[in-house]
This record gives structure tokens, C-alpha cells and sequence, in this order.
């Protein structure tokens, strides 16, 4: 298990990460009036009216009318909004704000918006295949921050990551290993494990949808697995060499070291 905790990978085709920092924002404000501010009653009907039911959504069950706040369709999405305790946001926050920013850079401020959300609608769509039947609602933002992490893995391999693994050890990584690492392990808990409290399911259908989105709806240029580098838009590029004038005139300029000035 490990914690990201920061990479050294600059923004290249956007000033700032709006749409990350708005997406931070709304869960932290969704988890303290649904949660730490809210009364018991008011938290139990947004999780069941917000969250997603699979044996609602597949017709297995029906809830109440007066718990329905939003259409049907609308769960596969609003069900990421929500979460648990400090911890269950805390870390879906933390991976969004380390590698979320990247992805939005590689596909801009409005396609980020939609991958991030059909992530968390995919998330939802296969969590309700593996277990149609349930009647306890998914939330958490897990399966829209897996297709982050996914989209990460194919963009940024080689870039070095900080992760604390174990919880412990603060270790600087290619991407590769501990994001390759991670995705592994959700197929392989799913496969093992998929009738568990954590959904496995939500984890593998964001990450699924979040490699095929990436490729789609990435930038003209901008290449998957970092086979070239895009030059960032605030580099100046060097200015022209001075000419060098004939020796033996007054106003001669002697030719540039790349050591700096002759002596």
C-alpha cells in the first residue's frame, strides 16, 4: 500500500488545475454538510438519495419516493460527491491533487471535467454489474480518482513520484511501480475479494474508462508513455547569438564560452 504525495511534473499547456482544485472543493463541501455538520437523518437520506443503489438502478428494488432527489440517471455521478469518514475523502482527495492536475493539463479544463465524471459513471455502471442485486449505496470518489490514476500511468511512467510507502517510508519512484502496482491490485482484489465493503468493481470500471478516455480525448500532441517533451509555454527560448565581428576592430565582440565571459 502507499500514499502519493507529490511528483515533479509541470503544467505545460494550462496556467492552473481550476477544474481539480474545483473538484477538491465541491467533495470537501458535499463531506461537511452531509456528513460532519449534518444531522443523522440528513446524512442518511443523501447517502440514499444520492449515492448509487445497484439494485435500484437495476430494477431489482425500489426507494421511496420521498428519498429520491435526484433522476436515476444522476446517481451514476452524484454517488462521487459523497463520502465516509475524514479518511475515505482525505485519501480520494490526495490522489485527485497529486495526479489529477496533470491529466487535466493533458486534456484541458472542460474534457477533464467530462472524463473525471464518465470515470466516476463507469465506476458506478460496473460496480452494479458485479453485484446487481445490492441494496447498500455506493459513494466516494474512488472510481473517477482510479481513471486519474490510470490516465497518470499512460502519460507519465518515468516521471518520479514521492510515495510513502507502508505508511512509513517516503520513497522518490518511476510512476510505473506504484501506480502499476496499485491498478494491479484492484483486478486482482476483485477477483478475489469482490463481494468486500470496498468496491472493487467501482475501482476496475474507472480504470477501465479512464486508459481508453485518455487516449481519446487527450491533446493533438500530446503523447502517451512520454516519448517526447512538450516544451512548457512559459519557456523563452535563447536569444540569438551577438554576432562575432572581424579581430583587430575596435568594436569586435570575442566569440560566446559556454563558460560565460573569457578572461
Amino acid at each position: 500500500m502507499f500514499v502519493p504525495l507529490h511528483d515533479a511534473n509541470n503544467l505545460k499547456h494550462i496556467r492552473a488545475q481550476y477544474v481539480t482544485i474545483g473538484l477538491i472543493v465541491v467533495n470537501l463541501v458535499v463531506w461537511l454538510v452531509t456528513g460532519p455538520i449534518a444531522s443523522d437523518a440528513t446524512a442518511n437520506a443523501a447517502i440514499l438519495g444520492l449515492g448509487f443503489i445497484p439494485a435500484v438502478a437495476f430494477d431489482y428494488a425500489d426507494l421511496a419516493p420521498n428519498m429520491v432527489l435526484v433522476p436515476g440517471w444522476a446517481n451514476y455521478v452524484t454517488y462521487a460527491f459523497l463520502h465516509g469518514d475524514y479518511m475515505h475523502i482525505g485519501t480520494n482527495m490526495l490522489f485527485l491533487w497529486v495526479f489529477g492536475d496533470n491529466i487535466e493539463d493533458a486534456l484541458g479544463h472542460v474534457r477533464f471535467l467530462l472524463f473525471y465524471l464518465a470515470c466516476a459513471a463507469a465506476g458506478a455502471l460496473v460496480h452494479g454489474l458485479v453485484n446487481p442485486a445490492s441494496e447498500a449505496p455506493l459513494i466516494g470518489a474512488s472510481g473517477a480518482v482510479s481513471g486519474v490514476v490510470a490516465a497518470y500511468l499512460l502519460l507519465h511512467p518515468k516521471v518520479r513520484v514521492w510515495v510513502l510507502v507502508l505508511f512509513r517510508f517516503p520513497l522518490p519512484l518511476p510512476a510505473i511501480l506504484p501506480l502499476a502496482f496499485w491498478i494491479g491490485q484492484q483486478f486482482y482484489m476483485l477477483a478475489v475479494d469482490g463481494g468486500s465493503g470496498v468496491s472493487w468493481g467501482a475501482h476496475v470500471g474507472g480504470i477501465l474508462a479512464g486508459a481508453l478516455l485518455v487516449v481519446v480525448l487527450r491533446r493533438p500532441g500530446v503523447p502517451l508513455f512520454d516519448r517526447a517533451i512538450v516544451t512548457p509555454k512559459a519557456v523563452v527560448h535563447d536569444r540569438p547569438a551577438l554576432p562575432v565581428l572581424p579581430a583587430g576592430r575596435p568594436d569586435a565582440v570575442p566569440p560566446r564560452s559556454p563558460w560565460g565571459r573569457p578572461g
